[in-house]
């Protein structure tokens, strides 16, 4: 086990299904290799100690010539700077990357909006975070409470993590995903062919400080909701499989879209989302043919049409990256916190998640304006997308437009 056996040693001791096989396969399923993007443990006849091995799937320190011809290969997605109207939904997208604790939003709104659109041209405006090289959960190198469990035995071992940068990943989860592709599972195909039983890390794990995105959400199999559910709550993923039990950090950003004329969502679900965001379709003519023109241009020459919109995708990166380092200092008055758990305490709100993910919000939203104080304007802003789909008792009651919210704000506050 230790070397990998000669031929003849092999073709003695491998199992029948393996007689004929070449050597190179024979002298693999010997040897205990490392499995690409997830966990190894390796097993054979002798009483050898299991070997748990972790893999990289981060982004390398440096990007090679292939890798970055490919990203410029990659389908162009549309500019956010160049979404026109839907400022609702746009906003509450980019106090969600301002600040990822705020919980994610959910964006239900008419098809053709521009919901999906909006929500993958985020990927140009994602910014940078230092993670743990060779972390297949890209962990938090400043946060152990965060660390997956390799890296936290290589901590307390006295090695220094390395750390690499990486950019903010997007996961998209398909309606279609089997819960072994969201959680994770064991390559029965590795344990054959390698004799390694080897765990490959889900969708929640690729997440893991970044963007769980999910089109239409409504119609996502209650199984998966459920996974989501216990993720999104504890901020850990537990895997039980095979005799293995293996636990790693899944802290992401949520986000949904639907339309609400499919159904609506659980109302456990519908709470985990931080904020949430009504699309209408745009009813001026004037904007509708310049959603239309702006379309054709980009769908003509999609590179040049994002060059165009290159100087306001820069400003907006540099305004978002200039929030996030802002955020911690900006501060809200205590008469202002009395003033959001007033309003979240009249309209019956369950639990005490408006009342955070509102503080939160205004916080964000100031940084993002350039200030250091909440205003009352700052939350009369982001306070009906952070309640009202939290006032809904009654699966079959439709999402208040806000309008509950905002009557009782001015009640409140004036």
């Amino acid at each position: 086990m230790a070397a990998l056996l000669s031929p003849s040693s092999a073709s003695a001791a491998c199992p029948p299904r393996f007689a004929s096989a070449p050597n190179s396969l024979r002298a693999r399923f010997y040897s205990t290799r490392r499995f690409h993007g997830g966990f190894g443990v390796g097993f054979g006849s002798g009483p050898r100690p299991r070997r748990l091995v972790v893999s990289n799937v981060a982004a390398p320190l440096a990007q090679s010539t292939e890798q970055v011809a490919a990203k410029e290969t990659q389908r162009p997605v549309y500019p956010f700077s160049a979404i026109v109207g839907q400022d609702e939904m746009k906003l509450c997208l980019l106090l969600n990357v301002i600040d990822p604790k705020i919980g994610g939003v959910m964006i239900m709104g008419d098809r053709g909006t521009g919901k999906s659109t909006a929500v993958r041209s985020l990927i140009d405006l994602l910014p940078e975070i230092r993670v743990v090289a060779g972390d297949p959960f890209n962990s938090d190198p400043e946060d152990p409470e965060s660390l997956s469990a390799d890296a936290r035995a290589r901590l307390a071992n006295g090695e220094e993590l390395p750390v690499a940068t990486t950019t903010v990943v997007m996961v998209d989860l398909p309606l279609g995903a089997t819960e072994d592709r969201v959680c994770g599972t064991i390559d029965i195909e590795k344990a054959l062919t390698d004799g390694v039983k080897a765990f490959e890390p889900g969708l929640l794990a690729k997440a893991n400080r970044g963007i769980l995105y999910v089109d239409e959400v409504n119609l996502l199999d209650d199984h998966l909701v459920d996974v989501l559910l216990d993720s999104a709550a504890s901020g850990w993923n537990t895997v039980e499989r095979e005799g293995i039990s293996i636990s790693h950090p899944a802290r992401f950003i949520l986000i949904g879209s639907g339309n609400p004329e499919e159904g609506e969502l659980r109302p456990q679900l519908l709470d985990r989302f931080g904020m949430h965001a009504q699309v209408v379709t745009v009813r001026d003519a004037e904007l509708r043919v310049k959603i239309v023109e702006e379309r054709a241009r980009f769908d003509k020459d999609p590179k040049g049409f994002r060059e165009s919109y290159q100087a306001e995708q820069e400003k907006l990166q540099n305004q978002i990256a200039s929030a996030r380092s802002n955020l911690g200092a900006v501060q809200i008055d205590h008469d202002l916190r009395v003033k959001i758990s007033k309003v979240c305490s009249e309209l019956n709100v369950d639990g005490l998640r408006g009342d955070i993910v509102t503080n939160r919000a205004a916080k964000a939203l100031a940084a993002l304006k350039g200030r250091d104080k909440v205003t009352a304007e700052d939350i009369a802003t982001v306070i009906p997308n952070c309640l009202r789909h939290r006032l809904r008792k009654d699966p079959l009651e439709s999402i208040d437009s806000g309008l509950l919210v905002v009557e009782k704000f001015y009640e409140v506050f004036s």
